[in-house]
């Protein structure tokens, strides 16, 4: 039997291995971004990843199926990290028309500006591949949409409003994802004017909140 000292060696060694499978894990995905992003899903290569990975193209079939499986795990991880930034950037403001404009400026300033590869591969190279990719894709989409709604009601509840009418809400937050996919794909993709893209975020979010204000009416207004 394993005394004590010996059980804890082999959990500690366990646990190393555990972090070096995550950092390998994490450092093929950091590769395949910008890769996908620059030169594009297609024109990009198991062998192109593994080699900027620095790691064996056997390795990198360890851990993804295939390219198509490396392209998901990414997309799933962009997508989480959109999700828990606009979330918590709305939090600071406590559930009001404040926190949408600060959600909406860090889309722009802290996703956007500083991750333009991810913004590539979230609007322009996930677009039009498998039914498996578009599904992962759709996903990410629909939970961004149910994070807004729930935003905008609990909005509601604490400012106590009610929208002009019953389409309102949704109106609201298909103009917001729309408006800012469209802003992003313009000027990052077509015109490769990142370096704008904080005054033009700040315009963006000002047209909206103003657009999102003038549908919620004060019950005691």
């Amino acid at each position: 039997m394993l005394n004590s000292e010996s059980k804890q060696a082999l959990s500690k060694s366990a646990l190393r291995r555990k972090r070096e499978r995550e950092q390998r894990y994490q450092t093929i995905l950091n590769a395949a971004e910008p890769l996908f992003a620059r030169k594009g899903y297609h024109q990009t290569s198991i062998e192109s990843i593994a080699d900027t990975a620095e790691v064996s193209v056997g390795m990198v079939y360890f851990y993804f199926k295939n390219k198509e499986d490396l392209l998901i795990h990414l997309l799933d991880e962009i997508g989480f990290r959109l999700r828990s930034l606009l979330g918590a950037e709305f939090e600071k403001a406590g559930a009001s028309l404040k926190g949408f404009e600060l959600a909406g400026k860090a889309f722009f300033e802290k996703f956007c500006v500083p991750y333009p590869d991810k913004a590539v591969i979230l609007y322009r190279e996930s677009v039009g591949q498998s039914d498996l990719v578009e599904t992962h894709r759709k996903l990410i989409f629909d939970k961004l949409k149910e994070d807004v709604i729930g935003a905008l009601f609990r909005m509601k509840e604490n400012m106590g409003f009610r929208f002009q009418s019953e389409v309102s809400a949704d109106v609201i937050v298909i103009s917001i994802l729309g408006i800012y996919e469209r802003i992003a794909y313009q000027y990052i993709i077509w015109q490769e004017r990142s370096i704008d893209l904080k005054k033009i975020g700040q315009d963006a979010v000002a047209f909206l909140v103003g657009g999102i204000n003038s549908l919620c009416i004060m019950e005691n207004g």
